[in-house]
């Protein structure tokens, strides 16, 4: 199971995908758990979560955590399927939450309330080619699988089996 999960190829593009993903998400996350980036910060995101969205406190937590932790271990290839597919959870809950009531298109000029939903159609896209084929170059999951004892490289170059 572990190699499944950990399966990846020494492919450019993966490696490309999985670091813009993970950046941009990090920006998101700083932003709810430190405010930077004139972000709300920890305290402020939370009550955002759980007096107007509504969500347990846990979940408000967990949330906060997989888009500043999960970014960074995105980044460095650590267990990128695992933190894309969660990313991509989280961004369901923006979506449903904040972005499909706004409609498809982002709000470039503040002329509407909120933001579409486009970015996280290309979000969802890109954590899903992560899923499939993993971290790919300079991953920390393609390190270790390449010091496991019985290592081959025909298990880095398979895909995950959806």
């Amino acid at each position: 199971m572990q190699q499944r999960l950990l399966a990846t190829d020494n492919n450019y593009s993966w490696f490309i995908l999985r670091v813009t993903l993970g950046v941009v998400m990090l920006g998101h996350g700083l932003q709810k758990a430190l405010g930077w980036f004139d972000g709300f910060g920890w305290h402020n995101t939370m009550g955002y979560f759980t007096g107007t969205v509504g969500l347990p406190a846990w979940l408000s937590a967990f949330v906060i955590l997989i888009e500043s932790v999960g970014a960074i271990l995105l980044i460095v290839g650590f267990a990128g399927r695992i933190n894309a597919a969660l990313l991509g959870i989280v961004m369901a809950g923006a979506f449903f939450v904040d972005h499909l009531p706004n409609g498809f298109f982002m709000n470039w000029f503040g002329n509407h309330k909120g933001e579409g939903y486009e970015f996280d159609i290309l979000f969802w896209a890109i954590a899903l080619i992560i899923v499939i084929n993993g971290s790919g170059k300079w991953s920390i999951d393609r390190w270790i699988l390449s010091r496991k004892a019985g290592f081959s490289t025909r298990t880095l170059n398979k895909p995950a089996v959806l």
